[in-house]
């Protein structure tokens, strides 16, 4: 099934926050509580981020009373403004939503406001039936970077969780898996969330493809042994430049691959490359709050003192010199990056 998806005029989205626990499916019928899920992290990971926000704002054409096309607009833009501002690190948030707001405007001498409301819905659906594909054609492209026996480091979850349907790097890596060919899948834990350990972990035993978790700590040292040939992640915002913004830790992972001369690659659909931002610096990082590192629990205690404090940057940027490529659905980008991700973005 779905990770997002529109059903009896409600959005259904996977609750991730419970995985592996227990799997449940949460309704919506509101664009407020669509941006509190967002925040919250009951849906997560950039493509299905987008195509929440997608959906919640066309819950939100038809939570509008107005009965004119340019009221009902109006009330679109305030809502738009809403779901915007729920996450800001994961850009295809804010593409989706424009995107949307296109269609809206483009109708606004369009006397009958249902028709906009109709309009709205089925470009949303739209988006999330794109994402679909997008990332079987991005699977395609990376999972020939995959040889038969290679044992991958993948950092968070990228996944069918993590997307609409069927992932971004860990699709790369379920279709190669399909293709027959023999791999391990070393699972970062990735901390304080442990999407990894929690969400790739369960998504990996549903497909029947080996794998083993490691803490974040511990891929350096796998990575100097030789025992791992690629290293795969995602990403939430790629500049112009090629920088990429991702889950934190991907930047020590990607150091460490640097180092060891494995090839590391970052897996995106078009949609989460920003050009109009030239470099990494200028990506807005995400603070969370601290309770999600001081939360953790070791053997049933807190695992800090209880007047600690923390910090929780929940994204960090990998520059682009430490990229062997970049996976989008046009293919694979390779340096100089400033000159060919413009090759493959349709603006």
């Amino acid at each position: 099934m779905r990770t997002v998806f529109w059903e009896n005029n409600e959005l259904k989205m996977i609750d991730q926050r419970i995985l592996p626990a227990r799997f449940e499916v949460l309704s919506y019928r509101g664009h407020k509580e669509v941006a509190h899920a967002i925040t919250d992290m009951v849906v997560r990971g950039a493509p299905a981020i987008g195509a929440a926000a997608a959906f919640g704002l066309a819950l939100a054409g038809y939570e509008s009373a107005s009965t004119s096309t340019d009221g009902l607009i109006a009330d679109l833009k305030a809502s738009a403004a809403v779901l915007k501002a729920s996450r800001p690190t994961a850009v295809n948030l804010a593409w989706a939503v424009d995107r949307l707001m296109r269609v809206a405007e483009k109708m606004k001498d369009e006397r009958n406001a249902d028709t906009v409301r109709a309009a709205i819905l089925t470009e949303a659906q739209n988006l999330a039936d794109e994402d679909v594909a997008i990332n079987k054609r991005m699977a395609e492209h990376g999972a020939a970077l995959i040889n038969d026996g290679d044992t991958i480091i993948h950092h968070c979850n990228t996944g069918a969780l993590a997307t609409v349907d069927w992932g971004t790097a860990l699709g790369v890596i379920r279709t190669a898996h399909e293709q027959g060919k023999k791999i391990h899948v070393l699972v970062d834990e990735t901390r304080p969330r442990l999407q990894g350990a929690r969400l790739t972990a369960w998504e990996l035993e549903q497909y029947g493809i080996p794998y083993e978790i490691i803490s974040d700590n511990m891929s350096g040292y796998f990575l100097k042994a030789g025992k791992a040939q690629k290293v795969f992640f995602g990403a939430d915002r790629v500049a112009a430049n090629g920088d990429v913004a991702n889950k934190i830790g991907t930047y020590m992972l990607s150091l460490a691959a640097k180092d060891n001369n494995v090839p590391a690659y970052a897996v995106v659909p078009t949609s989460t490359v920003d050009l109009s931002l030239a470099h990494g610096g200028l990506i807005p990082i995400e603070e969370r709050n601290t309770d999600e590192v001081l939360g953790i629990q070791f053997q049933g205690e807190p695992i800090a003192p209880k007047n600690a404090k923390a910090r929780n940057p929940a994204f960090d940027v990998t520059p682009n010199r430490l990229l062997s490529g970049i996976v989008t659905e046009n293919g694979v980008v390779y340096p100089p990056f400033d000159v060919n991700l413009k090759k493959v973005v349709k603006e």
